[in-house]
């Protein structure tokens, strides 16, 4: 993330108290992820806002991507650099949450194996993929928030992306917070679980099998009859909302972090403030 974007996440924070102060607070660094930094910053400030809410104190450290897109294409090298930067970077903090199940997955996951058989150093990357979540299963599962200060009227369906569910189990957590929006209902899709044919790397390497599987999950969103599709990761949620911007439906695209935050007034993901005024 940007140091100005970073910075102006922090912006209004109050001085911490010392970590064994019983007034602490957890200190949560926020890893926003590249895509949201680049293409959606509001997730990152949803996300902010969430953990706030829930009671944490949110720090904002200068990060830099995962490492998946390496680590997904061999280049181990690579992803060990990225891995010690963030590593590093969220040194002082005692979770590190993720608006992103894949991100998640990747540090909690991924990172340990990478330094597989140098005790020095998996020491310190075990110890720093306990402390990665998702944001959905944080606030839930760690912080045990039960419901969000949220409104917003419609019916919408949920995507569960591959990895938050696969590698972090995220499924419940979601809906749960979603069922204490006022005014949403949620309706499931058909094959809500199954790949959006994003994954990354394959869709740029395997483009038409990618178009395939996205053009059956957009089947399955439209005969949902949801107005609103919602997930957990921007990558998944760029490529279908691209597709039913091709399709010319009329879905709303938005992340998860943003209807729980109650952070809505950015137009839908695909589409301009033009298009929704």
């Amino acid at each position: 993330m940007s140091a100005a974007r970073a910075e102006r996440l922090q912006r209004g924070k109050t001085t911490l108290p010392p970590a064994n102060s019983p007034a602490a607070r957890p200190r949560v660094g926020l890893f926003v992820t590249c895509l949201v930094d680049l293409m959606r910053p509001g997730i990152g400030f949803a996300a902010a806002k969430l953990l706030t809410d829930a009671g944490c104190d949110v720090i904002v450290p200068v990060q830099t991507c995962c490492g998946q897109p390496a680590y997904n294409s061999g280049d181990r090298a690579t992803t060990r650099d990225i891995a010690l930067n963030n590593i590093d970077a969220f040194s002082g903090c005692d979770y590190v949450v993720a608006p992103s199940g894949s991100c998640a997955g990747m540090l909690a996951k991924h990172y340990p194996e990478l330094f597989a058989g140098e005790p020095s150093i998996a020491a310190r990357a075990n110890a720093f993929a306990g402390k990665c979540h998702e944001l959905t299963s944080f606030l839930v599962d760690v912080m045990k928030v039960e419901t969000v200060a949220a409104t917003f009227k419609g019916k919408a369906t949920y995507h569960d992306s591959c990895s938050g569910l696969r590698e972090l189990g995220v499924h419940d957590q979601p809906r749960k917070l979603l069922d204490s929006v006022d005014g949403l209902e949620i309706v499931e899709m058909k094959e809500n679980d199954t790949c959006c044919g994003f994954g990354g790397t394959f869709a740029v390497k395997y483009g038409e099998i990618s178009d395939s599987i996205v053009t059956h999950k957009c089947a399955n969103i439209d005969a949902s009859g949801a107005s609103m599709l919602l997930a957990g990761d921007l990558g998944c949620l760029l490529n279908m909302a691209g597709k039913l911007s091709r399709q010319g439906k009329s879905v709303e695209v938005r992340h998860v972090a943003e209807v729980l935050a109650g952070m809505t007034s950015d137009a839908p993901i695909g589409e301009t403030k033009d298009k929704t005024s």
